[in-house]
């Protein structure tokens, strides 16, 4: 090689980094330009808070709803919800969808008839709403009953959304430094729900457990107050405010400030102008602006609301058309993301880069030509190899950033350490429930509702399993998913259904269970099936579901209250065997306790009274709620019916007023007649009457139960001496007899005011 030729090669090298560099050095003057917030010639802040589009304080500076006021003549100026009569805000997040505002107590002597509203000074019919997710509704007070009511504008109608109670906690009771009593806010002294509805306003109803009437006194006979609080704040503060509020009210509710969340969304209709359609497929692609993505979108439904966010790589608004710019991952302050080599950064990723030392000149020529000829095919090549191992490796850190968060360490903890537990349930990779289920495939899907979806999959081992996937990633779902995995996983029943495992690898967790192929008992009994369930098969269900709960009960290593027992939860095996299912609501009980405190979580129409007005947890609760499904399986009649007018009534109050009147033939199932079960029929309905007494010591265990209905499919005693032993162990007319007082009519009509309310949150 000629002198000439080496000096011509080395100038090359030296433009080729010349032009590298410069490359580099244009794409950071790019990123460090900042990104547009709001429109152009709109105010970007008010004070410290920052306004970004859709927001603004100037007419044209927001979209419809989305307006805010700016009070300058404060200092610092303070950023309000709507006209300024609003609520003070605090914070936007755009990548959230969240608006922190800030919220006052309702006390019960500013309310009259103990009613008041919260508002907030949103809009009916704006886009901001309450955030279910992230909101709790509190009340704390002394015998106070608790309700969040909505108004449901398509039914006319208004709906309880949240219901607590709290019982009075005696000042004496506590001891300086000692927040056993107050630290879980669970019904003494203070009560906390989630808010089932994310709407702009509501009617808070706060009564006296002790029934007192509120008009017999100017002064409210309640004193306490409510409110609705981000979830996390009132977890940091819960225990300090019970304290404060117990030795002064007044002062707690004057001086305490709610921080309040809201959430906000987008109508892909009426706001089409900013979100951009990919007209190939009629879907819509993107949001205005170029490097963003649509989130929570839900345009199957009537509603068509979605909201944006910047893809991956981007930050800023994707509410404007220019503003979801690229991160410099290299320019990030304490996180340099090469080890080794050079960062460089690239459009939505980056690189590292190291330079490799060039042992001769007509080697670097060699590479040089070689690259030339194959660079075109090599580069397309080596473009999608690195972005499917960088999207791996992102996939990679995502599940187990949610593997820690679903306590998956806990649970490999708790597996390996019970080899009876180890051999029954194991973790799955997402991998191989992607594999199950052919990626989630819409073709697999074989039941669901609002929480989520369940899918049928075939596993590597050929096993046929039902894997149930929800929708949305709230904290109170997660949590509902852990306990169904915690107990499940320590039970072993062959009328429960089994759990093979579950996957922690996704933001809520995947429960695998053995596929149930016959549908739920409430199907075969409500629904539109050709052939209605035999009387012989009724009965041999109810005893099956009876011994899996006097299971859970007593015979289970640890004591369980499923909490929600219904027919909608109890599956059908192809031999029309009974499973009970769904144990999220769940609760383990330790052995000496025969009860807990806790929020109201169940469904109307099964949810023991007593429960419901004392927040009090017991075995009885489940006893109640089978003896629901025992009149069901007589009478074929769903919980909650409407009988010969709009009012909805209640098959339990109703099917005991029957069974007192000697009326069991008016509401019995005529193929139970037809049969010739009639006889047994008469026993069964008295153990479903000594089920469902309101006075939950007055109920028989569900051993007693089981003992009862194992008799009555022996047909070992006739129907005399069946209803004889039936009260000997327990089961007796007794708590059906209207006492001098009047209570069994007074207790009746507080279950008929739970059946009008709304569901519980379950």
């Amino acid at each position: 090689m000629t002198p000439e030729m080496v000096l011509h090669c080395e100038s090359c090298w030296r433009k080729t980094m010349i032009r590298t560099v410069a490359l580099v050095f244009i794409q950071v003057v790019a990123t460090a330009m900042a990104a547009p917030i709001a429109l152009p010639g709109c105010p970007e802040t008010c004070g410290d808070i920052t306004i970004p589009y859709p927001f603004g304080t100037r007419q044209g500076c927001y979209r419809q709803g989305f307006d805010l006021t700016c009070d300058e003549t404060r200092h610092p100026p303070k950023l309000s919800v709507g006209g300024g009569g609003g609520a003070e805000v605090v914070g936007i997040s755009i990548p959230d969808g969240m608006v922190r505002i800030r919220t006052k107590m309702l006390d019960t002597s500013a309310l009259q008839q103990l009613n008041g509203s919260w508002s907030a000074g949103l809009r009916p019919d704006g886009p901001l709403a309450l955030s279910a997710r992230h909101n709790r509704f509190v009340a704390m007070g002394c015998n106070l009953l608790a309700n969040l009511v909505a108004h449901d504008t398509f039914y006319a109608d208004n709906i309880r959304i949240g219901v607590c109670a709290a019982l009075c906690v005696a000042r004496t009771a506590l001891r300086p430094g000692d927040s056993s009593t107050t630290s879980s806010c669970s019904g003494v002294g203070c009560c906390q729900t989630p808010v089932a509805q994310g709407l702009p306003y509501y009617t808070i109803e706060l009564n006296d457990l002790a029934q007192r009437p509120a008009a017999a006194s100017p002064v409210p006979v309640v004193h306490g107050a409510a409110f609705i609080a981000d979830g996390e704040w009132f977890r940091g503060q819960q225990t300090a405010l019970q304290l404060n509020f117990l030795h002064d009210p007044r002062k707690v509710v004057d001086s305490t400030v709610v921080p309040t969340v809201l959430e906000w969304s987008l109508s892909m209709r009426g706001d089409e102008d900013l979100f951009v359609e990919d007209t190939s497929v009629s879907q819509w692609k993107r949001c205005i602006s170029v490097n963003s993505v649509i989130v929570e979108d839900v345009e199957g439904n009537v509603f068509g609301l979605a909201r944006c966010n910047c893809s991956s790589g981007y930050e800023g608004n994707p509410y404007l058309a220019d503003g979801c710019q690229d991160i410099d991952e290299c320019q990030r302050p304490n996180v340099y993301p090469c080890l080794q080599g050079t960062c460089i950064n690239m459009p939505g990723t980056y690189q590292c880069a190291t330079r490799k030392s060039i042992s001769s000149l007509p080697g670097l020529i060699t590479v040089i030509a070689i690259s030339a000829g194959f660079g075109v095919l090599f580069s397309l090549l080596g473009i999608t190899k690195i972005t499917n191992k960088l999207k791996k490796r992102k996939a990679k850190k995502l599940g187990q950033k949610f593997f820690k968060k679903n306590h998956g360490l806990l649970l490999q903890q708790l597996i390996s350490s019970n080899k009876d537990i180890a051999e029954r349930t194991r973790i799955f990779s997402l991998q191989e429930l992607e594999q199950a289920t052919n990626k989630f495939d819409k073709n697999r899907i074989i039941g669901g509702g609002g929480h989520g979806m369940v899918y049928k999959g075939i596993l590597s081992d050929q096993r046929v399993v039902a894997i149930k996937k929800a929708k949305i990633a709230i904290e109170r779902e997660i949590n509902q998913f852990i306990n169904e995995v915690v107990i499940l996983s320590q039970t072993n029943h062959r009328n429960v259904v089994k759990l093979f495992g579950c996957c922690l690898e996704t933001e809520v967790p995947l429960l695998v269970y053995e596929f149930i192929s016959n549908g739920t008992l409430s199907n075969h009994l409500h629904g539109q099936l050709k052939n209605p369930l035999s009387w012989k098969d009724r009965l041999r269900m109810a005893l099956e579901t009876a011994r899996a709960i006097a299971y859970l009960h007593s015979a289970a290593s640890i004591s369980v209250y499923h909490r929600d027992i219904k027919c909608a939860n109890i599956l059908l095996s192809d031999t029309l065997t009974a499973k009970i299912s769904d144990f999220g609501a769940s609760r383990s009980i330790a052995v000496d306790d025969t009860g807990i405190l806790t929020a109201v979580q169940g469904t109307y129409g099964y949810l023991d009274p007593e429960y419901y007005y004392s927040s009090r947890l017991t075995e009885k609760s489940d006893v109640y709620s089978f003896g629901v499904i025992l009149a069901e399986l007589l009478t074929r009649v769903t919980p909650v019916f409407s009988a010969h007018s709009s009012e909805r009534t209640s098959l339990a109050s109703h099917f005991v007023s029957l069974i007192r009147d000697n009326r069991l033939s008016d509401i019995l199932d005529p193929h139970i007649v037809d049969e010739g079960g009639a006889r047994e029929a008469e026993v069964v309905a008295r153990i479903a009457e000594a089920c469902l007494c309101l006075k939950g010591e007055e109920r028989p265990t569900m051993r007693q139960v089981e003992t009862a209905l194992e008799d009555v499919q022996n047909s070992r005693v006739q129907l005399i001496s069946q209803i004889t032993r039936v009260n000997q162990n327990g089961i007796n007319e007794q708590p059906y007899k209207e006492s001098k007082d009047g209570e069994g009519t007074r207790l009746y009509s507080l279950e008929k005011e739970l059946i009008q309310s709304s569901e519980i949150p379950r």
